[in-house]
């Protein structure tokens, strides 16, 4: 099933990732996303479910009327990390190798 993931900053400023639902005019499964300061002086995103620390799963909804700004371009890396962390499955682009050498994390 192919799911219409959005990027959203919504009114509060806050910058959300989750699944459209264009009947219900609302993204599901809500996840924000939080940059944090890596050891190296740069960035990481990091997502969280959007009610935490009191919702520990992916759940709830948010309103198209509370959308700020919906980004057109949406990086690939960070749909495949939201896909993952909501479904607890790991997705690749590569072939399956019948010697893996390594695990995906």
């Amino acid at each position: 099933m192919a799911y219409d993931i959005r990027l959203v900053k919504i009114i509060t400023g806050e910058l959300i990732i989750g699944k459209y639902n264009a009947e219900e005019k609302n993204i599901n499964d809500v996840a924000i996303v939080q940059t944090v300061p890596n050891q190296q002086g740069g960035m990481q995103l990091m997502l969280l479910p959007y009610g935490y620390p009191f919702e520990q799963k992916f759940c709830g909804s948010i309103a198209e009327e509370h959308f700020l700004y919906t980004y057109s371009r949406k990086p690939q890396e960070m749909i495949d990390k939201y896909l993952e962390t909501v479904s607890n499955l790991t997705l690749t682009s590569e072939g399956l190798d019948p010697n893996p050498s390594g695990i995906i994390l």
